[in-house]
């Protein structure tokens, strides 16, 4: 962008008490994404010199955050919560210079855009303007600060407290987001009052200061008064998220996404969609997940950082940290767990679990079904009620099987184990030695049947007397 802005200052200080939560207001998430990251990603490509966070209550944690998710900002401490006013002078003696444009956010906005924050330093820049106010024209502004203007100019923002009929009826508000030339906010930062009920610094005296120098301040009204909602309680928290999942519903709906239900479906703000993706209901896409073209995802599917190759169809399922393969088929009713990954076009089927598992091109694992630890090549079949034995307390062990083996229902694969191309198994086989190339691997020894042993030793029960039954009447020779 070019005029980037010198700072970009984050007020994320509070404790945010209406959440009633051990966790700091700023690292409550919607969309996957903390409140004050979606802020931060907003303010990303304005490309300003310096972006600094407000910490204070909570501070471990959102440093914390902060250091995980977005290592480039700085943090200044806010101490003792004194005020919107208190917090930018502290980000502004953190600043190395105070010359040029400073945005001043707050931290609990996650809905705003960076489109609007463009717009509103663009009004700033071209307007010459000391400070510049983000408003917004809300259905109901009843309870907000009321912007006054005069011409194009603002002359004053007046508390609903303080209003008489005539700026009540006022519609354009205060969302609480300004732009400053830096060096004269620098020159009021040190006569803020505190001369309030609260006791507090609010940066809205900010333009009183500046009016009684003569200088001019605008506002500029945001494309949607939804991005300027703050988010205050868990009742607030959740009508964002939804606010937030149906605008980005939108978005991938517009790019050639079918989803059948949005009130079910839930897309997180880094999800990657292609086009002719199909989402069923009770579909939520978490994380950093991308799903190719053609794919089908659901229903009644959690998918978290996940990859979905293009034409793949994934049921019922649940998936963290896994590869699905193009045209590859998994679920209903599957887990799979970190690094399980699925080639292509093979299938994961019904009630299957997997964990830390390679499975070749064109192989199936279809059903009731543990794969732990293991490698399996191309176009083999795993057998129903199979297990990968891969823990013996202590220590975890790979499986490695080859290409084009078919393996009987019931086997257990105790690893460390190896089975070679083209290998079988008989069902109920227990593996616990290296089966060669093309070898039928089999451990069960002959069936023996105890005649008589249920009329003997479960005399009077229904299995008994059906028992008898049969046998009085079985010809001569089967008796």
């Amino acid at each position: 962008m070019s005029g980037a802005p010198t700072a970009v200052i984050v007020l994320a200080a509070g404790q945010g008490t209406r959440m009633k939560s051990s966790r700091p207001k700023v690292l409550h998430e919607i969309g996957g994404r903390s409140l004050v990251g979606h802020v931060l990603h907003a303010a990303a490509p304005l490309q300003a010199r310096e972006t600094v966070v407000v910490v204070g209550a909570g501070r471990d944690q959102v440093e914390a955050h902060l250091a995980e998710r977005f290592p480039t900002a700085r943090t200044a401490v806010q101490a003792e919560q004194l005020g919107s006013g208190h917090a930018t002078r502290i980000a502004m003696e953190a600043l190395p210079e105070h010359s040029g444009t400073v945005v001043v956010l707050n931290g609990d906005a996650p809905l705003l855009t960076e489109q609007t924050l463009a717009a509103l330093v663009a009004a700033h820049d071209a307007e010459g303007n000391a400070m510049t106010v983000l408003s917004a024209e809300v259905p109901s502004p009843h309870g907000l600060g009321r912007i006054v203007r005069d011409g194009g100019s603002v002359t004053a923002i007046v508390e609903q407290k303080d209003a008489d009929d005539q700026v009540a009826a006022i519609t354009e508000i205060n969302a609480g987001i300004y732009v400053f030339d830096g060096a004269r906010l620098a020159e009021i930062m040190g006569s803020f009052s505190r001369d309030n009920a609260q006791g507090e610094e609010y940066i809205t005296e900010a333009l009183t200061l500046l009016l009684e120098r003569g200088a001019q301040v605008g506002a500029h009204i945001a494309a949607s008064y939804e991005e300027t909602l703050g988010c205050n309680d868990r009742i607030e928290l959740s009508e964002r998220g939804r606010q937030l999942n149906d605008r980005i519903l939108r978005r991938w709906m517009a790019e050639g996404v079918t989803v059948v239900d949005p009130l079910t479906t839930w897309i997180d703000a880094d999800v990657e969609l292609a086009r002719d993706v199909t989402l069923l209901p009770g579909v939520h896409l978490a994380g950093a997940t991308k799903v190719d073209e053609g794919a089908t995802i659901g229903p009644d599917s959690t998918i978290r950082d996940t990859e979905i190759g293009a034409g793949a169809t994934v049921s019922r399922t649940e998936a963290l940290l896994a590869v699905v393969g193009p045209g590859a088929s998994v679920g209903p009713f599957a887990y799979l767990r970190p690094k399980s990954m699925l080639g292509e076009g093979g299938k994961i089927g019904t009630f299957v679990e997997t964990k830390n598992a390679d499975i070749g091109a064109g192989s199936k694992v279809p059903h009731l079904t543990y794969v732990g630890d293991a490698t399996i090549g191309v176009d083999t079949n795993i057998g129903a009620s199979s297990v990968f034995v891969n823990y013996n307390g202590v220590t975890k062990s790979h499986t490695t099987i080859g290409s084009h083996c078919r393996l009987g229902s019931d086997t257990m694969y105790v690893a460390p184990v190896t089975i070679g191309d083209g290998a079988y198994s008989g069902a109920s086989t227990v593996i616990r030695d290296d089966v060669p190339p093309g070898a039928l691997a089999v451990s069960a020894g002959a069936q023996h049947n105890v005649l008589g042993w249920v009329r003997k030793n479960r005399p009077g029960t229904a299995a008994a007397e059906a028992a008898a039954a049969a046998e009085d009447n079985a010809p001569e020779s089967e008796a």
